[in-house]
């Protein structure tokens, strides 16, 4: 499984509403609120011959309310 993270900008009052949506679909491993220039930090798994641009695209960036997202790829954990 590889591990990445998606930082994701909602629309005005619509961040518990896309995290509601998140934890629903069952695609996220965690997800947080956060401050600053993104409102959810959202931890994924896939496996490793699927397409993290792809699944972004047609499993994440769907969801109503989601404004912007900013992939993070990671390549190892300490």
């Amino acid at each position: 499984m590889i591990p990445f993270f998606v930082q994701i900008k909602c629309q005005l009052g619509k961040s518990y509403e896309v995290a509601a949506q998140l934890a629903d679909r069952e695609i996220a491993s965690e997800i947080y609120s956060t401050a600053g220039n993104f409102d959810l930090l959202v931890k994924f798994y896939v496996e490793r011959e699927v397409d993290i641009g792809h699944f972004v695209n047609e499993k994440v960036q769907v969801i109503p309310g989601i404004q912007d997202t900013h992939t993070i790829i990671t390549f190892k954990a300490f």
